[in-house]
């Protein structure tokens, strides 16, 4: 795909094989770099041009040794640890640096970002670790390692295999390129480890979303609850955005179910299935404030110094401090965190024995066991989500002698991000188990065609369980099952 002007997060969803610079974006990267090599012929002291880093700003760094100072730089900052960032986050941090270089402000030439589209379309994936990133001044050591094969140096994955840089550019025809003045602190300045965590989180976020709508709806037709909750009056006099949203998507799901005309003896049912809409609708509103916020910082320039040709000036700001994704990436994890929260207690509840249920959907209860213990693995994990819960950007540790005294710490909020919802999926997928088999021992009664779409379709996946059995398969099963869109099984 062309990079568009103003990138729109939802365009990254799916397999992009391919991204092109506009040759409008490439115009104004080579301006701006014409202009930074007049600047710097002229004379002058510019931060991180011809200084040192951090504090070491008020060193002037001698012309001949610019070049050896870049990359200097990228290999000193190279200080990641702990797990390998996934490949498709490493990939969304090429898209997403290429596509904040290419706003033509970083004084970086066009070859240089072209290099790292090229990474990009030819499958070369720079391996990045997930700590070492403090949120400000951007994600040093994580884009130090996205960036150090552009001269030959680090590790990558190609042709499915990881090896040395250096071997992978020589594979693939492809000669190191050294760093020029600046390009090695605008290449480690920025948030794109943050905003890459933070687009994979929210495309997964919209879907996971959905699914809890989808599921909530079958497990309420299988422990038999009203509908009345999901009824548009209710909503209408408290019109919160996605509670009437979520409501009217349940009311959807549940739309021609035989369950639902059966007589109900209860006069309400527990929070957990009456309160969808509230719990469900309020986590859909965190991810629509989530999205405008990442999707303002995608298409920003958030390096430093930012050289304006336009306004002829070389300006040092902070535009690369991670705050904004930092708190709304824990706001997003606490949001998700009660997606898997509800979920687990309509599990309990469909295990529980009550409403003509057998206790742990067990067909022989006491011989067998059921779904006795996929309950407590959903606790667990519930339990798990919580503690992740815990704010990162109400951190910060002082680092660089004190000349970076406040940080974000961002990139743990995001990386704690990803592990909450990969937990969700797991946790709705034991709620999908346990509904799909609940709805099986409801028979003859029929739920909504969609639903009963929704469970053929996963009864491929994972059958009735007629007896106990090594469960961990069948909670694998559900979890990979929800990589669909559950939209699909709605259509008719």
């Amino acid at each position: 795909m062309e990079l568009p002007e103003h990138l729109c997060i939802e365009q990254l969803r799916g397999n992009i094989e391919r991204i092109d610079i506009p040759a409008a974006a490439d115009a104004r990267m080579q301006h701006n770099r014409n202009w930074l090599e007049e600047k710097l012929k002229a004379g002058g002291t510019h931060y991180g041009i011809n200084t040192g880093f951090g504090s070491l700003c008020n060193v002037r760094v001698s012309d001949n040794d610019l070049a050896a100072l870049q990359e200097n730089l990228v290999c000193s900052h190279a200080c990641g640890m702990g797990d390998e960032v996934p490949a498709d986050i490493v990939r969304l941090m090429l898209l997403l640096k290429v596509h904040g270089l290419g706003q033509g402000y970083s004084g970086v030439r066009p070859q240089i970002v072209q290099r790292l589209a090229d990474f990009y379309n030819l499958g070369i994936t720079p391996v990045v670790y997930e700590l070492g990133s403090l949120g400000a001044s951007g994600d040093l050591a994580p884009l130090a390692h996205l960036c150090l094969p552009l001269f030959g140096k680090g590790e990558v994955y190609y042709n499915g295999q990881r090896m040395q840089a250096a071997d992978a550019l020589q594979q693939a025809g492809l000669q190191p390129m050294a760093l020029a003045a600046k390009e090695g602190l605008a290449l480690l300045n920025g948030t794109q480890f943050m905003s890459a965590h933070i687009t994979w989180a929210l495309l997964t976020a919209r879907r996971l979303s959905a699914w809890a709508d989808a599921i909530g709806a079958l497990s309420a037709d299988a422990f038999n609850a009203k509908n009345e909750p999901f009824r548009s009056p209710l909503h209408r006099i408290r019109p919160h955005k996605g509670q009437v949203e979520t409501a009217a998507r349940i009311l959807n799901w549940l739309q021609g179910s035989g369950i639902q005309e059966l007589e109900k003896t209860q006069v309400q049912d527990p929070y957990s299935f009456r309160c969808m809409p509230q719990v469900h609708g309020a986590t859909a509103d965190v991810i629509d404030t989530v999205m405008r916020v990442a999707e303002t910082e995608v298409n920003s320039v958030t390096d430093n110094p930012i050289v304006f040709h336009d306004e002829d000036a070389i300006m040092s700001g902070g535009n690369f401090h991670g705050q904004p994704l930092a708190l709304h990436a824990d706001f997003l994890t606490i949001a998700m965190s009660e997606l898997a929260n509800i979920s687990e207690r309509r599990t309990y509840l469909l295990i529980s024995g009550q409403r003509g249920l057998p206790p742990f959907l067990a067909p022989d209860a006491g011989l067998n066991s059921g779904f006795m213990i996929a309950q407590y693995t959903a606790a667990a994990i519930v339990s798990q989500n919580k503690q992740y819960c815990t704010p990162a950007s109400a951190d910060s540790i002082v680092s660089s002698n004190g000349q970076e005294d406040h940080v974000s710490m961002g990139a743990n909020a995001a990386v704690k991000l990803r592990k909450v919802l990969l937990n969700v999926q797991r946790v709705l997928g034991i709620e999908l188990l346990t509904a799909a088999q609940a709805l099986d021992m409801r028979r003859p009664h029929q739920s909504s065609p969609a639903l009963e779409r929704l469970h053929a379709a996963f009864r491929q996946s994972a059958s009735f369980m007629a007896a106990d059995e090594v469960l961990h398969y069948r909670l694998v099963a559900a979890e990979r099952f929800l990589d669909n869109d559950p939209e699909t099984f709605m259509a008719i």
